[in-house]
């Protein structure tokens, strides 16, 4: 069993800057491909960007190419999310995901876990 949790989230302006972090337990966590999904109300959920291991391969959807910024530490088990120039459109719950496959299917993932989420509110 895997556990994920994410932080790091909240209320922030058009601009501004947020970095979450998902830290993961359980298991084996440098085997897995991580991925941060969000979910804005009455819409799908979304991947948003996600890395792999051991070459540290990334992927970022269009919308946040320039902006997003993922990165992990093996070390500490934990996946980041680096958001800067944040826009009212990203507002949503973020989720982090762990595809213990290692990204068999890369880029897009097969999440198996799933954190709880982590609200990001940005204001215009």
């Amino acid at each position: 069993q895997v556990q994920l949790v994410e932080s790091g989230g909240g209320l922030v302006q058009a601009g501004d800057s947020l970095t979450l972090s998902c830290a993961a337990s359980g298991r084996t966590f440098s085997n897995f491909a991580m991925g941060w999904y969000r979910q804005a109300p009455g819409l799908e959920r979304e991947m948003v960007a996600a890395i792999k291991w051991p070459f540290g391969s990334t992927y970022y959807a269009e919308f946040v190419k320039g902006r997003f910024l993922i990165s992990r530490s093996n070390f500490k088990n934990t996946v980041y999310l680096r958001m800067n120039s944040l826009k009212p459109e990203d507002t949503a719950v973020y989720y982090c995901a762990a595809d213990i496959s290692g990204g068999s299917q890369w880029p897009d993932l097969r999440p198996n876990y799933w954190g709880q989420g982590t609200q990001v509110t940005v204001s215009s």
